[in-house]
């Protein structure tokens, strides 16, 4: 313990003044709904005038891209402010509706943060993610001030019985369409009692895929106060990763209407 003591003391700060070891800063950018080779494109003029002592790494997982910036040198403060400008630079390119925080920041806690305290209430009707939308959520301590429920409408019948899915608009349509995905958000609105909810509908794989949909064709709606917004998405072949860019995309979907309204009722 004595010896401990002393290097934190003593020896440590001494070989600091001797030697002034650089340090480090680093900021990541968490996107989502926006490619690794898309996002290089559009902030391409950024990284190309980046100072040399700041790097940039493209750090991507199904679903989310995480932008790091990382800069050295002997002054931390104003690494951070230096960091922190380009940061800005990326932000005002990519926009809110992509950005759903920073570091290791999970996109189920970016949304704890707009709903808790906020009063409002959603739920989700899921089809192809099978309830993990709802994992996700309740993931978060204190989710139950917020999460009404899910309604996991895997067949035609849940979907026709509980969200009250007209029938006949599955025989038009089918179930990965536009018509039945917003009927899906729009009855677990009004079933759950929610201001909003959200709504997976597709073709996970690795079969069940035609021509005209195909293994990772994808509906998402989410329905709110003022408006029910529906996106059609091609995901890829993969299953698993088909599910996890789904749910990904729902809750960003749903993050962004939140935000946009609560955007309008400041002004």
């Amino acid at each position: 313990f004595e010896m401990k003591t002393m290097m934190q003391k003593e020896v440590i700060p001494r070989l600091v003044d001797k030697f002034h070891p650089q340090k480090y800063y680093h900021k990541a950018i968490m996107t989502q709904g926006l490619g690794e080779s898309f996002l290089a494109s559009k902030i391409e003029d950024v990284e190309d005038k980046l100072p040399e002592d700041i790097k940039l790494a493209y750090l991507p997982r199904p679903g989310i891209v995480r932008l790091r910036l990382s800069a050295r040198g002997e002054d931390e403060q104003l690494l951070k402010v230096r960091v922190e400008a380009e940061v800005k630079k990326i932000e005002d390119i990519i926009g809110v509706q992509h950005i759903y925080g920073y570091d290791d920041e999970q996109i189920e806690e970016a949304l704890a943060k707009l709903l808790k305290g906020s009063g409002l209430s959603i739920s989700t009707a899921e089809s192809c993610t099978g309830g993990k939308i709802a994992h996700l959520i309740t993931s978060v301590a204190g989710s139950s001030e917020y999460f009404q429920g899910s309604v996991v409408s895997y067949s035609n019948e849940v979907k026709q019985a509980v969200l009250g899915v007209n029938a006949e608009d599955f025989e038009k349509y089918g179930a990965v369409s536009e018509a039945v995905i917003r009927q899906m958000a729009e009855g677990a609105c009004a079933v759950l009692g929610t201001d909003y909810a959200v709504a997976t509908s597709g073709i996970a794989g690795p079969g069940g895929g035609t021509a005209a949909k195909p293994v990772g064709y994808t509906w998402i709606a989410v329905a709110g106060p003022h408006e029910t917004k529906a996106i059609v998405h091609q995901f890829g072949e993969h299953r698993g990763r088909n599910i996890s860019r789904a749910t990904l995309t729902a809750l960003n979907m749903l993050r962004s209407m939140i935000l946009k309204d609560r955007s309008i009722s400041s002004r």
